[in-house]
């Protein structure tokens, strides 16, 4: 008895020991991930591994940005450097010295880098002006990332080029970046003898972060040269991420340490717009022809705390957004295009349900997996806009919990036949261990696309990482739609290894015929999808300008919902990456499809009957470096479709830098059809046009030409930042249909379909 007393004594005495320790620990911040914190005038510590640990210098003053460093405190502290190659020599120091300084006040937190280069200026790879395009990190450029709550798992990136053109997104669970997440912030840059400089000035009301003082952030640092192939990092990041994506390995980063940040405040921005607009729609009845008009709307945010930010947004205006790329679809399934509406950007990373996140990848190419909220699902019909009147978005964490919630009320819209509808999403997902995740999802669509009644879908998902290499993934998801009954639950599971030299995945989906998320997106349904592949990826010490070899081998397939085969695939290629960042590869397909029903292909005149078919094919692809003045991909495609024969050559991600200032992007794809019964040519020509007056002013020009569906038309777009989070819009949109008057029917509206000139301009208020 005494002996198990004194056994209860020390087993409670050590609890009390532990939950002491827990809460000393938690009194002290979290638990570094890396060296020690440096002691001043230290401003860094470095572990065997490269792991870094940095102290933020605080400022009496603001540093006034310029692109100089003639403030004191560039010669009172010490910078910092070291930035470790991940290409092309992984490990090794990075050949150009980079000198850092992270210093903050209470309202900034600014990084400074003095970017030594010793080849001279005309060298350099810089012709980039433009925010958040492609093109800029393929320059030579520094950014740095900031996980602000020190979770290993989100953050806010920044970085910029030595012209001062600027790029920024936020990451959610290591998952895909928000290019399109827009936060005022400053940069300016200059040059030396020797090199570039760039000062970054990032307003703390711009990211969310938690207050206090003696703060811990993780940080990581990026640089480029782009002439080289050479990126570097401040931390090891994995090998098999070599280039622009590892900034997003948030687990990966440095530690930033020392900061004592103010409280954020009420942390409220208002940003009212108003627009006019001259429009003519002629596929409207009664048609529409230079009508004037204007109207007002506007958003609002509020910080409700750190990291939960409650949106708001009145008579929604997307006068400004680009139009889509033009796709010509020569499958049988549904297109998917991406968002660009700013209002559905942000936060977007935690409605990914069944995709993205923490060390799970997606095959490349379109997706069988259903996507239970598609954003474009709202206030877009037809390829018509649909007025939203009113709606509010609540984004972000409470703790270990990731909240997203939309409410939003669409108007009625007659071409398109669209009713007004309140469209409601809710995803909640739980951090468990220390990269992955577990999450549920609902929405619901008060007038279903279908007819009466309302549609709902709801489920269940999540995503493990094993270790920097390996994940797996699962889901399961259910509808429900008014009238309709049947087998209507989807679900998944998913293996992905992807290490540099070695990746494997294994999949199995399954989506029922009557799955129906119509706040979502299917690409098919009725049918299950078992996928295998497996990739070799050596780095060839003893060929110089072999970056990478990459053999890869796949295969699919897919019963419908009768169990016959309605698809299957073998799939081989080889590509090699070289030095210079040029790729080549060559693909080999075998395909087996079976028709249920007639398939008409884009531009077919005819379709291809009910059947099974199988044939064959190769692609062969040569892709130009992006940081080449004129780049590109260029694809030949060549062999057997369904019961007749292929050949198609296009030019893809096309640039040409013809000045710092101006660039073409062109786009062309032609494909030949050969069928039985007949034969037809889709030709698909795109070119953007970009100007770049300053980084804060360009103008853009997108002219689109599909054969398919014999339209044409084009998007000219000016915009000019003149304040910081304000700016002004000068639009004009226009879409014709070309179709020659023998093949005209009466209910084609030849010539011009619809026209409108837009100014609108909004004002950002930050109380």
């Amino acid at each position: 008895m005494v002996l198990n007393n004194r056994s209860r004594t020390r087993a409670h005495l050590g609890a009390a020991l532990m939950l002491a320790a827990a809460i000393e620990a938690r009194a002290q911040g979290p638990v570094l991930d890396g060296p020690p914190a440096p002691v001043a005038p230290a401003v860094i510590t470095r572990a065997d591994g490269g792991q870094a640990t940095v102290r933020a210098i605080r400022l009496a003053a603001p540093l006034k940005v310029d692109g100089v460093l003639d403030e004191d405190v560039y010669a009172a502290e010490q910078p910092f450097g070291g930035l470790i190659q991940v290409a092309p020599r992984y490990g090794e120091p990075m050949t150009e010295r980079s000198d850092v300084w992270v210093t903050y006040d209470d309202r900034n937190i600014y990084v400074t880098c003095r970017c030594w280069d010793s080849a001279p200026p005309d060298e350099w790879v810089v012709n980039e002006l433009r925010r958040d395009t492609n093109g800029l990190r393929q320059n030579d450029h520094f950014g740095a990332m900031f996980d602000t709550f020190y979770d290993r798992r989100s953050g806010f990136a920044f970085y910029t080029n030595p012209l001062g053109a600027r790029a920024d997104y936020s990451i959610v669970d290591e998952g895909g970046s928000n290019t399109d997440w827009n936060p005022v912030w400053t940069s300016k840059t200059g040059r030396f003898d020797g090199g570039w400089i760039v000062e970054m000035s990032i307003p703390l009301k711009s990211i969310r972060y938690r207050a206090g003082s003696n703060q811990t952030w993780g940080l990581q640092l990026r640089r480029s040269v782009r002439r080289k192939n050479e990126w570097a990092y401040l931390t090891p990041v994995p090998q098999s991420l070599a280039g622009p994506q590892a900034l997003n390995r948030v687990s990966s980063a440095g530690t930033l340490v020392g900061l004592d940040l103010p409280e954020a405040g009420a942390n409220l921005e208002l940003r009212p717009y108003a627009v006019s607009k001259l429009t003519t729609d002629r596929l409207r009845v009664p048609s529409v022809s230079n009508d004037l008009g204007g109207d007002i709307g506007g958003d609002a945010r509020y910080g409700i705390t750190p990291n939960l930010t409650a949106d708001f947004t009145v008579n929604t205006d997307f006068a400004q957004v680009e139009v889509d790329e033009q796709q010509v679809n020569l499958t049988r399934f549904s297109l998917f295009f991406p968002e660009k509406r700013d209002f559905f950007l942000e936060g977007r990373g935690i409605f990914d349900f069944a995709r993205g996140g923490t060390g799970v990848t997606q095959n490349s190419g379109p997706s069988d997996t259903p996507y239970l909220f598609y954003s474009r699902r709202i206030g877009l019909e037809g390829g018509r806009i649909v007025p939203i009147t009113a709606g509010g978005r609540l984004t972000g964490k409470l703790g270990p919990y990731a909240i997203g919630i939309v409410n939003i009320q669409t108007g009625d819209e007659p071409v398109s036949q669209a009713d007004a509808t309140n469209f409601t999403v809710v995803r909640l997902k739980r951090d468990v261990f220390s990269r992955s995740a577990i999450g549920v999802m609902a929405t619901n669509r008060s007038h279903s696309a279908s007819g009466a009644g309302s549609n709902q879908s709801y489920g269940v998902d999540g995503s493990f990482s094993l270790s920097q290499d390996l994940g797996i993934g699962a889901y399961w998801a259910r509808t429900a739609t008014t009238g309709v009954k049947g087998n209507d639950q989807s679900y998944q599971a998913r293996v992905d290894y992807n290490a540099d030299r070695y990746g494997a995945r294994a999949e199995f989906l399954s989506v029922g015929e009557d799955f129906r998320p119509e706040v979502g997106f299917t690409r098919r349904t009725g049918f299950d999808r078992t996928f295998g592949s497996l990739r070799f990826s050596p780095r060839p010490a003893r060929l110089p300008s072999v970056r990478k070899f990459t053999w890869t081998g796949s295969g699919e397939y897919v019963e419908n919902a009768a169990g016959r085969v309605e698809s299957r695939s073998w799939s081989g290629s080889f590509a090699t990456e070289f030095e210079s960042s040029d790729k080549f590869t060559l693909q080999v397909n075998r395909s087996h499809e079976l028709l249920v029903d007639p398939f008409s292909p884009a531009g077919s005149p005819v379709p291809i009957a009910p059947g099974a078919y199988d044939f064959d094919d190769v692609t062969a692809s040569y892709e130009f470096g992006a940081q080449r003045r004129a780049s590109g991909v260029i694809t030949v495609q060549a062999g057997a479709f369904f019961d007749g024969d292929i050949r198609s050559v296009s030019l893809g991600s096309g640039r040409l830098a013809l000045h710092r200032q101006l660039s073409i992007e062109p786009a062309v794809a032609v494909t030949r059809i050969e069928l039985p019964t007949a034969s037809f040519t889709t030709r698909l020509a795109r070119a953007r046009v970009d100007f770049g007056f300053t980084p804060l002013m360009f103008a853009s020009a997108l002219l689109q030409y599909n054969s398919a569906d014999r339209s044409l038309g084009s998007n000219l777009r000016f915009r000019w930042e003149y304040a910081p989070g304000s700016e002004l819009f000068l639009v004009y949109t226009d879409e014709r249909d070309v179709t020659e008057e023998r093949f005209a029917t009466p209910s084609v509206v030849r010539g011009l379909k619809n026209r409108a000139f837009v100014i609108k301009v909004n004002r950002l208020w930050r109380l």
